[in-house]
């Protein structure tokens, strides 16, 4: 993340309309910012024209696909209050506020099982 943007790993963005954004129907869609990379490192295709260095990865609900996009076609909805990031082997659970901190809670996710602890590592990142 650059100083320049105000979006983050676990905010919720929404795609600004450019002619890009249009043709790749993702326009005025509102999604979940699964992460961030350089894309000269990592060569992945942003939608759009890439301005800087640096690009989002978006989740859409109502697409499939990985979708990429660079700071100025995203704005800022919220921080996904309530979000929750579960790491089930160290039994540590962290929570989003509503000003975007993630606070940490310990026990009460450790499985009992092996075969819980499988499934319950298929799905790191949920929404309380």
């Amino acid at each position: 993340m650059t100083d320049l943007s105000p979006i983050s790993f676990g905010d919720r963005a929404r795609v600004r309309k450019t002619p890009a954004t249009k043709a790749a129907g993702l326009a005025g869609l509102v999604g979940d910012v699964f992460g961030e990379t350089t894309p000269s490192a990592t060569g992945i295709k942003v939608v759009g024209e890439l301005k800087e260095d640096h690009a989002f990865n978006v989740h859409f609900d109502q697409r499939e696909g990985e979708f990429w996009l660079n700071a100025d076609d995203l704005e800022f909805v919220d921080h996904a209050p309530g979000t929750a990031f579960i790491l089930q082997g160290i039994d540590k659970t962290w929570v989003r506020t509503e000003s975007g901190e993630w606070q940490e809670f310990s026990g009460g996710t450790k499985s009992k099982s092996l075969w819980e602890r499988i499934g319950a590592s298929l799905s790191i990142f949920r929404k309380r």
